[in-house]
């Protein structure tokens, strides 16, 4: 798809702070205008669509298509999407540790642990840890608190927090993502702490470089939508 606009800007109305593609409303691809709630979210997707080239580049806009998640499938799907991030508590990544080598299970349990012990004291929400193949079951009042988290944000912050949870396996990282306690570097290293150990041992290949290199850029992403969403 080819560039067709030469300026954009914003215009604040009811619906929020909407993007203007040369003086007219632009569009989601469902033909919801393209809003944000906050003008610090909205300049920034305006900036997305301001730097494209002349050949558009969707890979470019992660906050358009982040936007665009939220007008175009909330509230419909708003229920399915807390299922799949609360989802996560009862598998939660930071829950299953390496029994061996010890070096990587100490290194699991100093980076792991303070995340585990932030829920608790945020969401009344202790969970087990195991450090076998066999599927840990977490205390159902854990689940059940972790739920309401996720239910008690808006649309807006849920689908950032159910990209960060899925991006990390995680809803204490994504709830931490969510809540300003954790960025997306600190994120990336936690989330693939398994793999990096076993890089600084073997190596990295191309294949797992260009991977680390995508859930970087979108857990960046995912990250400064949340922080936007602050301002």
């Amino acid at each position: 798809m080819k560039r067709f606009w030469r300026e954009v800007g914003l215009r604040e109305d009811a619906a929020g702070f909407a993007v203007t593609l040369d003086g007219r409303p632009a569009h989601t691809p469902a033909r919801h205008l393209l809003t944000a709630p906050t003008r610090a979210l909205a300049d920034a997707i305006a900036g997305e669509w301001r730097e494209q080239r002349e050949e558009i580049d969707p890979r470019a806009m992660p906050l358009t298509r982040l936007a665009t998640t939220v007008l175009d499938l909330m509230p419909d799907r708003r229920a399915d999407a807390i299922e799949e991030a609360a989802g996560f508590a009862a598998t939660d990544l930071l829950c299953y540790r390496a029994a061996e080598p010890r070096d990587l299970a100490e290194r699991q349990q100093a980076a792991w642990q303070p995340w585990l012990d932030w829920a608790l004291r945020q969401h009344d929400s202790p969970l087990a840890v195991t450090d076998t193949v066999t599927a840990v079951e977490q205390p159902p009042a854990s689940l059940r608190s972790l739920r309401v988290a996720v239910e008690r944000l808006d649309d807006w912050r849920l689908v950032g927090l159910h990209a960060a949870a899925t991006l990390t396996g995680s809803i204490v990282l994504g709830l931490a993502m969510e809540a300003g306690e954790l960025g997306s570097d600190a994120a990336f290293e936690l989330a693939c702490l398994d793999e990096l150990y076993e890089i600084g041992r073997w190596g990295e290949e191309d294949e797992q470089a260009r991977r680390h290199a995508a859930l970087r850029r979108d857990l960046a992403a995912a990250d400064r939508f949340l922080r936007l969403l602050r301002s």
